[in-house]
């Protein structure tokens, strides 16, 4: 084999193999990710049929995050402020319309955003659903959401036109000047309001995990890269053998 030849065989191998090392590497994260998403499942699930606990309050806002405390059951009691709700665009089973998210003042002092269910399009005012706006005193229990800051997909949250694409709570919070706001919204459970409407019970927990497909593809190119490379190698050394004199 001349230097020419042999040059680009060790370039090509060399190619190779830090191909399949990357791939090995792509692959064998993937199945970390796999790991770690199949662990927050199961403590998801856990959450979702655990009693319900009080509503975090402000000595425990720093130490929440959306892994240790998304979907947790929790519950709360005090007065809405239907002054300031907000409507969410939402797309549900029950089809297109708004999440009706009322600030609840807690009987411990802070407030709390609280998705109160979903209402169709010709719901949206509140003075075609009175019934649904109980007065004084009331306990919700819900799943405990972080905030969804910036808006839904392509279309940026407008305060000031009262557009609303994402619960983005701090934003909420400050457009409707609510003091003491936790960071978190509580999605309301399926209790029935009067009138029927909002209706809640309707948060869809899913979790994307295609991290097995993933994992499978890269240790596939790992496979076909270090086949190659093994080709290349054997095709070298038997132009060696063949070139000799």
């Amino acid at each position: 084999m001349t230097q020419g030849p042999r040059l680009r065989s060790i370039v090509l191998i060399g190619l190779c193999v830090a191909f399949t090392a990357i791939f090995l590497a792509l692959g064998a994260w993937q199945v970390q990710r796999r790991a770690w998403k199949l662990d927050l499942i199961a403590r998801v699930e856990h959450r979702l049929h655990a009693a319900p606990v009080p509503a975090p309050g402000p000595s425990q806002w720093p130490g929440l995050s959306r892994e240790g405390d998304a979907y947790r059951r929790v519950r709360l009691s005090g007065v809405y402020d239907h002054k300031r709700e907000v409507l969410t665009q939402a797309v549900t089973d029950l089809g297109p319309g708004f999440w009706v998210m009322t600030p609840l003042r807690s009987e411990q002092g802070f407030t709390v955003l609280v998705n109160r269910g979903f209402v169709p399009a010709a719901l949206k005012a509140p003075a075609v659903r009175v019934a649904g706006q109980p007065q004084g005193p009331v306990a919700v229990v819900g799943l405990l959401r972080p905030s969804e800051p910036g808006g839904g997909f392509l279309r940026a949250n407008r305060p000031g036109e009262g557009r609303w694409y994402s619960r983005d709570v701090q934003a909420i919070g400050r457009a409707e000047g609510i003091p003491t706001l936790a960071p978190y919204f509580v999605d309301a459970d399926a209790t029935p309001n009067p009138g029927g409407w909002p209706r809640g019970g309707l948060t869809v927990v899913r979790f994307a995990n295609s991290h097995l497909i993933y994992a499978l593809t890269w240790f596939g190119l790992a496979l076909l890269t270090g086949g190659a490379a093994v080709y290349v190698l054997a095709d070298a050394r038997r132009s060696r053998v063949g070139g000799s004199p």
